[in-house]
Formats: C-alpha cells, sequence, structure tokens
C-alpha cells in the first residue's frame, strides 16, 4: 500500500513537468515571417496612440578625425527601445521564457536617419532582435559613419571640437512616434569613457544629450542630438612642427654672431628660410581651407617667416654697404666717403704735385744757366744725364711706394686701426637692428601663445 502510494507521487509529479520551447512562444504568438500584422504597420491598437521610442547610444571608439575634409567618423553603439501592443504572453504558461529572439526583417521598426551622416554604415547590421513578455522589442547595432562636422582649428592643434550626431525619423511626425533618451548626459558620459577602446590622436570629454523638436516638410518631428567634445592631444604637434620653428628662430637671433665680410651668414639665413617654407606647405595640407577665422598657428609660422624675411634683408643691405667700403678707387667708393675723407685725400695729393714740381724746377735751371764750350758742355751734360737718371729712377720708387700706400689705404683703410666710413655704420645697423628684431620676436611670441591659452 505505502509502496503504491510513493509511485503514484512520482507518477504525479513527472507528468506535472512541462517541456516549452521558444517556438512555443511564436506559435502562441503567430509571429511568422508572413503575418504582416507586425512588420507593416506601427505596433499600436489605436492609430492617434503614439509610439513611444527609447535611443541612447554608446561611443566605442574615434576612428577618425579629418581637418581638411571636416568630416567625423565615430564608432557607436546604438540602442532603440519601443513597445509593440500586439505581443505579449505570460511567462509562467511558457516556462518562465522571459525573451525570444527572432529575425528583425519580422517586426516593424522605427524609420531613423542621421542628419550629419555623408556615407553609408559602414559596420553590418545585428541580423536579431529583442523580444520580451511585455510586449518591448529591443534593438542593438554597431554604427561606424562618416558624418560632417564643422571643425574650428583657429587654436590648432590646442583645439578643442564638437561633433554632433543628430536623429529623427524619415516620415513620421511627433504625433505619431515620440523619440526619448533614457540616460542622462552625465551617464553616457560615464559609460562611454569606461567602453573606449580607441581615441587616435584625440581625447574624448564629455558627451551631451539634447531633444528638441524640429518643423521639417511641414509637420514637427522629435530630434535627438548626441553632441560629443573631444580634445585634440597636442604633443605631438609640438615636439614636430611648434619647436622646430622656435629653433630656426633662435638659430637666425644666433647668426648676428656670423661675421658679415664673406658670404656663409647670407646663404645660412636663405636655407633657415627654406626650411620654414617647407614646414608652411607641410601645415597647408592640414588645415581645412574653408575656416572662417586664420588659424593661430599659421598667424606663427608667418610671423617667424617675416622675421627671418627681414632679417635677411638686412644681411643683403649691411653686405652691400661693406662692399663699398672696401671697393677700389670706383665711383661707388669715392661717393661712398665722407667729405672730411675726400678733403684729407685732396690735400694729400696736392701735396704730391708740390713735391714733383719743385724737382722739375731744379732739374730745368741746369738747362737755362749752363754756358760752357761745346767740350765742357758735353761732359757737363753727360754728368747731368746721370743725376737725371738716378733722380728719375728715385722718383720713380716714390712714386710705386706711394701708390703701394694710397691702395692699401683704399682698399681696407684699417692701417691706423681704424674701420672705413661704413664698416663703422653697419656695425650700428647691426647693432640696433639685433636689439629691434629680440623685442619684436618676444613679443609676438608672448602675445601669440597667451591667446593660444
Amino acid at each position: 500500500m505505502l509502496a503504491g502510494f510513493v509511485l503514484l507521487l512520482v507518477l504525479t509529479a513527472v507528468d506535472g513537468e512541462k517541456v516549452c520551447s521558444h517556438q512555443d512562444v511564436l506559435n502562441h504568438l503567430n509571429l511568422t515571417r508572413h503575418n504582416e500584422l507586425y512588420s507593416l504597420t506601427r505596433p499600436v491598437l489605436d492609430f492617434r496612440q503614439p509610439t513611444n521610442v527609447t535611443l541612447d547610444i554608446l561611443l566605442y571608439a574615434i576612428l577618425e578625425v579629418r581637418e581638411n575634409d571636416q568630416t567625423f567618423v565615430p564608432y557607436f553603439w546604438k540602442f532603440m527601445r519601443w513597445d509593440n501592443q500586439y505581443i505579449s504572453w505570460n511567462q509562467s504558461d511558457f516556462c518562465g521564457i522571459e525573451k525570444i529572439y527572432v529575425p528583425t526583417e519580422m517586426l516593424w521598426k522605427p524609420d531613423f536617419t542621421i542628419e550629419e551622416m555623408i556615407a553609408k554604415d559602414r559596420a553590418p547590421p545585428s541580423p536579431l532582435l529583442t523580444i520580451f513578455s511585455n510586449g518591448t522589442v529591443l534593438v542593438q547595432n554597431d554604427q561606424v559613419l562618416i558624418i560632417t562636422c564643422r571643425m574650428h582649428v583657429h587654436k590648432f592643434p590646442f583645439d578643442t571640437q564638437s561633433c554632433n550626431i543628430s536623429f529623427k525619423s524619415f516620415i513620421h511626425s511627433v504625433e505619431e512616434m515620440k523619440v526619448f533618451c533614457s540616460t542622462s548626459s552625465k551617464e553616457v558620459t560615464k559609460e562611454s569613457r569606461e567602453l573606449m577602446r580607441t581615441q587616435y590622436e584625440w581625447l574624448f570629454q564629455n558627451m551631451t544629450v539634447t531633444s528638441k523638436i524640429v518643423n521639417t516638410f511641414g509637420f514637427d518631428q522629435d530630434l535627438i542630438i548626441f553632441t560629443i567634445y573631444m580634445k585634440r592631444r597636442s604633443i605631438l604637434y609640438i615636439v614636430n612642427f611648434l619647436l622646430p620653428i622656435l629653433f630656426f628662430l633662435c638659430l637666425d637671433l644666433a647668426s648676428f654672431l656670423i661675421s658679415d665680410g664673406g658670404g656663409e651668414k647670407l646663404s645660412f639665413k636663405v636655407t633657415v628660410l627654406l626650411a620654414i617654407t617647407v614646414l608652411q606647405l607641410i601645415l597647408n595640407d592640414i588645415l581645412p581651407s574653408s575656416s572662417n577665422r586664420i588659424p593661430l598657428i599659421a598667424v606663427y609660422c608667418i610671423g617667424v617667416f617675416t622675421l627671418m624675411l627681414l632679417s635677411l634683408l638686412e644681411t643683403i643691405l649691411v653686405m652691400y654697404l661693406i662692399r663699398r667700403d672696401l671697393a677700389p678707387q670706383d665711383s661707388e667708393t669715392d661717393e661712398g666717403r665722407s667729405p672730411r675723407e675726400d678733403k684729407q685725400g685732396r690735400n694729400n695729393f696736392h701735396q704730391c704735385g708740390g713735391e714733383e714740381k719743385t724737382w722739375n724746377d731744379s732739374v730745368c735751371v741746369w738747362d737755362v744757366f749752363a754756358d760752357e764750350t761745346p767740350a765742357e758742355r758735353l761732359q757737363t751734360s753727360g754728368s747731368q744725364l746721370t743725376e737725371e737718371s738716378q733722380g728719375l729712377e728715385k722718383l720713380s720708387e716714390d712714386l710705386r711706394v706711394a701708390v703701394k700706400t694710397l691702395r692699401l689705404l683704399l682698399n681696407s683703410r684699417t692701417e691706423d686701426g681704424k674701420p672705413g666710413y661704413w664698416a663703422r655704420k653697419t656695425k650700428i645697423i647691426n647693432k640696433c637692428f639685433f636689439v629691434c628684431y629680440a623685442v619684436a620676436a618676444s613679443l609676438f611670441l608672448l602675445l601669440l601663445f597667451l591667446n593660444w591659452n
């Protein structure tokens, strides 16, 4: 008797166990690929009732930011939730099944578009969606988009950019479909930071969520805007661009220690100027041409280039004046001499002419006062010719010494330790220009870095 009772309890327990599957739920709902009730129209029992859609995104990666094209390539996860009033089941009737997964084409889905998108989504859509027992439908997709983003590069490379991702329906008005965001700006920022995998050369700062109603084609629509703020990592541009230009400026300042006598200083300055030109060409490929304001880095390059150009012109002027001071007996040298030096040169010339005239007069005296016989005259003429020949040789030697001395005076004018007229002027020009150059460069850099910060 007892054994029979136990057997009866076991058989009852076995009969009470129920085996359930997801197909049982689908059969209960009559959810098939060909059932147009679920896929053709909005899932509401009363058409006057709007469909409430919750939309959230999480930023997964910043793949690329193209300043020249003004485009932004984000990789994000998108979550959409809405209620399907045709779907529900009692979990206890189906062994506690809470949710099922079906292909996405079996149900109606919100028709969202992204206003800033300029290229098709490169990530494949999820093939399945989730249906909960209370009728809530969840769709999760990851998207890789190319969207337009207005770049503000005035403070490049210390700039902060903000790019929008705006969602709205293609055709449904606010009376038919309302769109909400279930997370706040603080929450979506925190979750995106935890999820972030790569940020390219940028540093993700925060993300804000705003919603508004816009009037499109004569009817109102909900618009959800996700704004992504990111700051550029500027260390690479500082090391590869800003510091080299600053070093070139320092080299140009140090070039004032090079002598102006040769052409080394001029060739050095031209080389430095060409290096700045190459860096400007590289910068031109980075910055967008449609910027409303001139980027500060362009002002930085142009300012340094202008300072170096003025320094080069000053070097050319100094070398020209030194050449004038060293030119031997030409018109430029005569024009370049000071009036005091010209007067002194003329006095020296008159003194030399007076000495030559005195010597010639003494020679002529022998011709006027000689009154001898032919034999005596012949003897006297012989001695006279000998003395005259010796005098001419002495005069020739004196003239050679005078010409050599004059040439040395005209070429160097440093025999007495005193530089030439224009050489003295160039020293003053160099000192004054160096002071002005250093002061102008320091003020320019100071004001520029203050604006950058």
